[in-house]
C-alpha cells in the first residue's frame, strides 16, 4: 500500500454528494463546474472504505464496456459491491452495465473489475466519469485494462473483431474538455502528462502472441480509437470525417479513464470489440443500435475472456515503479 498517498491531506472541502448522481433541476441535468469538485480526501475516503470492507488488495483493474461485464464472472473467490454502496461512486444507468465493483482472483492475480462504467452523456462531468481510476491508484493498482464496444470505421474490420487500442483521438480534449482540467494535485501526477505512450507496447505484443495461440479465424486488429460524446450514434458525414482523421473505431468512452490512469502512473492496456460497422454509404439501409452492441458482446464473450485471462496470467508488475 502506498501509505504516503493515503495519509496526505488536501484541504477540507468535500463533494457534497456521498453517492454521486447527475444533479437534476427543472427536469434537466446540470454538470456543475467543469473543474474537478472532488478533493484528495474524497478519493482517499473511498479507497479506505473499500480496503476496510474487503480483504482483497488488487494489482490489476478492469473496466468492462457495454455487454462485456461477463469478464467478472471468471473471477474466483469474488466479492461484489453495488456502486450505490460505495461512497462517492456515481451510478451506471446504461443497459449492459450492471453497476457493480467485483473483487477476486483471475489466474491467481488479485483483480478488481467494474461491471459498467460512466459516460458524459449520462450527465456526468469527466471528473466523475474517471473517479474510480484514482481510487484504484490509491489501492495500489499498477495496471488498468480498459474494454469497450465500438463501431468499426476501418473497412477491413468485421463485426466481432477485436482491436487492440494502439492510440486514441480525444475529440473532446481538443476542445478543452479534459478530466485533468483544473488545479493539479502533484500527489497523483504532474501537470503535463505525456500521452504518446498511453497504451503499453509490451502488453500489446503479448496479446498478439496469445491471440496466435488461440488460433482464431479472424486476425487480432490493432488501431486508433476515437471518442465522441454520444449518446446518438454518428451520422454518415461524421463517420467519414473520423475515418479521414485516421480513426479505425469509434465509441463514447474509455479515453477519459486512460488519461487519468496515465496521469497517475498506471500502466494501460485496452481493446475494442467491433460491435457494428459504421455506416459510411448514403445508399445503405443499415442503422446502428444498442441492441446489436450487446448481442456482439455475447457472441464474442468466450474469446475475449480467454484473451484477458491469458494476458493477466502472464502479466508482471511494471519493472519501473511509476508511483
Amino acid at each position: 500500500m502506498c501509505k504516503s498517498l493515503l495519509t496526505g491531506a488536501f484541504g477540507t472541502q468535500r463533494c457534497r454528494a456521498e453517492r454521486s448522481t447527475p444533479r437534476q433541476r427543472g427536469g434537466e441535468y446540470h454538470e456543475g463546474a467543469m473543474e474537478n469538485q472532488f478533493k484528495y480526501e474524497d478519493y482517499k475516503k473511498t479507497a479506505e472504505w473499500l480496503l476496510a470492507h474487503t480483504k482483497y488488495r488488487p494489482e490489476i483493474a478492469v473496466i468492462c464496456g457495454s455487454g462485456l461485464g461477463g469478464l467478472a464472472d471468471r473471477l474466483t473467490q469474488f466479492q461484489a459491491f453495488d456502486y450505490s454502496e460505495i461512497p462517492n461512486f456515481p451510478q451506471s444507468t446504461v443497459p449492459g452495465h450492471a453497476g457493480r465493483l467485483v473483487f477476486g482472483y483471475l489466474k491467481d492475480k488479485c483483480c478488481v473489475m467494474m461491471q459498467g462504467r460512466f459516460h458524459p452523456y449520462e450527465g456526468y462531468p469527466l471528473w466523475k466519469v474517471t473517479f474510480p481510476v484514482r481510487v484504484f491508484r490509491l489501492m495500489n493498482v499498477h495496471t488498468l485494462i480498459v474494454t469497450n464496444a465500438a463501431g468499426g470505421l476501418n473497412p477491413k474490420y468485421e463485426v466481432g473483431d477485436v482491436m487492440l487500442i494502439r492510440d486514441h483521438i480525444n475529440l473532446a480534449g481538443l476542445s478543452g474538455q479534459s478530466p485533468l482540467r483544473g488545479p493539479n494535485d502533484e500527489r497523483f501526477g504532474e501537470r503535463f502528462p505525456a500521452m504518446s505512450d498511453a497504451y503499453d507496447r509490451i502488453l500489446r505484443q503479448k496479446a498478439h502472441c496469445i491471440w496466435k495461440q488461440m488460433e482464431q479465424e479472424r486476425p487480432l486488429q490493432e488501431g486508433t480509437y476515437v471518442m465522441v460524446g454520444g449518446p446518438n450514434f454518428e451520422t454518415i458525414a461524421e463517420c467519414r470525417f473520423l475515418q479521414k482523421l485516421g480513426a479505425d473505431a469509434v465509441g463514447m468512452s474509455t479515453v477519459p479513464e486512460v488519461i487519468v490512469a496515465r496521469h497517475c502512473g498506471i500502466r494501460v492496456f485496452g481493446f475494442s470489440l467491433i460491435s457494428n460497422k459504421s455506416v459510411l454509404d448514403y445508399e445503405s439501409q443499415e442503422t446502428a443500435n444498442h441492441e446489436e452492441v450487446l448481442a456482439a458482446g455475447e457472441l464474442a464473450a468466450k474469446k475475449l475472456e480467454q484473451l484477458v485471462c491469458s494476458l493477466v496470467e502472464n502479466m508482471q508488475a511494471p519493472s519501473k515503479k511509476t508511483f
